[in-house]
């Protein structure tokens, strides 16, 4: 069993950003995606077939793109800071994420992983069995629909990150930097949007452009889910939740293949990443292998991650997420 001194030890090592790693991520991904960008509209002029060949490899480079913007708001993409915040605000644009305004919400999800009494901010809504008889039918209704896996993974995307993100409502008036990040963002995205429909045409947007952003929406909705949402996850409430069992109970280590690491920028290691957020994406595979200690996370594979899109509420009892159906047995 590891102390608090002996996994700050173990993370130490790779803690420190090396700017000359981050860049060459950030060149070989945002070339890359500009190709493919450029070939998605030449194609687009040969039929949408060939087109839609394309689409898929633009929406996991934009997910890669989101996932070092997700590094530049820990603070640890490059080393110094001001290059963290410069690359993250540009990110936010390509990625339909206003980068301040994400960065705060983000914070508190970190900061409150796994606790009951803290859930709502940054995290997937999960009630309790308990929580769930208690409501009236139209709010189980409700909540029903809310996990249910096409809203989930379907409409929930596109609200999160096509609507969601254009309203700075959600967050207080008086964080003025968090609104001025929404609607900086916006702005920046209705040039960027105008642009393209005066150059490219209307199609070029919304047979190009618009669904390889909900693509890519799509597969990072997956992987946050996935991350905190399976059976023998970790709830619990104050004063028994405990910071470093959220991160090595609560998270899981998803292990893909190689590639699909690469294309997700190791957030599979998200374990890892919860115990340290100032961990680099680029050595999260580093420490984890280094360290048995960090290796008892709950392993997924692809395929055993799939069953955990019917989970939707915590027994307390039992100590696991289970489906509706366990709610009238529990």
């Amino acid at each position: 069993m590891t102390t608090d001194v002996s996994w700050r030890t173990m993370i130490a090592p790779y803690l420190k950003p090396d700017s000359r790693l981050a860049l060459a991520q950030l060149l070989t991904t945002l070339l890359p995606f500009l190709a493919v960008m450029g070939l998605l509209l030449v194609a687009l002029d040969h039929g949408y077939w060939i087109a839609l060949l394309l689409l898929p490899v633009g929406a996991v480079l934009v997910v890669r793109l989101f996932m070092f913007q997700h590094d530049c708001g820990h603070g640890s993409f490059f080393a110094p800071r001001w290059a963290n915040d410069a690359l993250g605000l540009v990110l936010g644009v390509l990625t339909l994420t206003p980068y301040t305004a994400w960065r705060a919400a983000h914070a508190v999800h970190h900061a409150n992983t796994g606790n009951l009494d803290r859930r709502g901010i940054g995290d997937v809504n999960t009630l309790t069995v308990a929580e769930y008889r208690a409501l009236s039918r139209w709010r189980r209704a409700g909540y029903r629909l809310y996990r249910h896996p096409a809203v989930l993974f379907g409409l929930g995307p596109v609200w999160l990150f096509v609507i969601k993100n254009r309203i700075p409502f959600g967050h207080p008036a008086r964080r003025w930097r968090e609104w001025a990040s929404v609607l900086g963002t916006n702005a920046a995205l209705l040039a960027l949007v105008a642009i393209l429909f005066v150059t490219l045409g209307p199609v070029a947007v919304l047979v190009g452009w618009l669904p390889m952003m909900v693509m890519a929406a799509t597969i990072g909705v997956w992987l946050f889910y996935i991350q905190h949402q399976f059976e023998h996850t970790y709830w619990e409430s104050r004063p028994e939740w405990d910071f470093r069992s959220a991160a090595l109970e609560g998270a899981s280590f998803y292990d893909l293949p190689r590639i699909l690491h690469w294309m997700t920028g190791n957030i599979g290691f998200h374990h890892i990443h919860h115990l340290s957020s100032r961990i680099p994406n680029y050595r999260l595979r580093a420490c984890h292998e280094a360290n048995p200690a960090f290796q008892v996370a709950p392993r997924l594979t692809f395929w055993s991650s799939l069953r955990c899109a019917r989970l939707a509420l915590w027994d307390t009892d039992q100590r696991r997420l289970v489906p509706f159906s366990r709610s009238r047995t529990a």
